[in-house]
């Protein structure tokens, strides 16, 4: 390999060791990896806060206040069951803490947790503050989704982190 070439897994590990790691879910419900299943809660939520603050902009009509605060309020109540199970997996997989995108994910997610904490806690406290801080903190939010959704996948498509092995999901159809 030339100099201008670049190594998939010098690109994304802290060692060579992360080939070698285990890379199998320990936080799984019969064989399902819990955070995997969770995630698309606290996503589902924080984009439908999105969408409620410029329905609120567009029409003004206070239903979309309070769906707003339900989304919000969900997205960072399941954020953060998600983000504990996820917090395991990193603690407890190898693959995972031995690998940039583990850490990058990581790092993405904690600040996603943050962002819809503080947009559920603005509308608990100024409601009134929804169209303007709480659009900004939602849009913030799906920017941040994108950002941890995409080291995410990195894990599990270019790593294949907690999947199951080729010989186990064959022997279980």
């Amino acid at each position: 390999m030339d100099d201008g070439e670049r190594s998939p897994a010098r690109d994304t590990d802290l060692s060579g060791a992360a080939q070698m790691a285990d890379t199998a879910s320990t936080v799984a419900l019969a064989g399902h990896p819990l955070h995997a299943m969770m995630i698309h809660f606290p996503i589902a939520f924080g984009l439908a806060a999105l969408a409620c603050d410029g329905m609120l902009w567009w029409g003004g009509d206070p239903f979309w206040m309070r769906a707003g605060l339900w989304a919000t309020g969900g997205a960072f109540l399941t954020g953060v069951a998600a983000g504990v199970v996820g917090l395991a997996e990193l603690l407890l997989v190898p693959g995972i803490r031995l690998r940039l995108s583990g850490w990058a994910h990581a790092v993405a997610a904690t600040v996603l947790i943050a962002v819809l904490g503080a947009n559920w806690l603005l509308r608990l406290v100024r409601p009134e503050d929804a169209v303007g801080s709480g659009l900004a903190l939602s849009a913030l939010g799906a920017v941040m989704t994108g950002v941890a959704g995409w080291h995410g996948g990195k894990l599990i498509y270019h790593h294949g982190l907690a999947v199951l092995p080729q010989e186990e999901s064959e022997t279980e159809a």
